[in-house]
């Protein structure tokens, strides 16, 4: 998992490309990535074609401060709470370096 954010608002339609932690809209929380960092981790897939997962989670409330949450918690904490889910699968491949 490369990127774990919460509580974005509904009003929020789009994240600038590179945006920094810090600049993130007001009220949105991070958790904890497999790479334990809490800002975004950039892909770096193996040699060969490599699924990306990108899901978000319409709630019907706004989650309480988790303290960097892993995803189990965070969905943990979303039980009984999604109105509405979709999820995007993006491919990338990369070729072997050549020289």
């Amino acid at each position: 998992m490369h990127w774990l954010l919460y509580n974005i608002p509904a009003s929020i339609h789009e994240l600038a490309e590179g945006i920094a932690p810090e600049a993130l809209p007001a009220g949105v929380l991070t958790g904890r990535t497999d790479s334990k960092t809490t800002y975004y981790g950039g892909p770096c897939p193996p040699i060969g074609c490599h699924r990306y997962f990108h899901k978000i989670y319409a709630l019907d409330i706004v989650l309480p401060n988790l303290q960097i949450p892993q995803k189990t918690a965070l969905l943990q904490a979303m039980e009984g709470h999604i109105l509405a889910y979709a999820e995007l699968i993006g491919l990338y491949e990369r070729s072997p370096q050549k020289g």
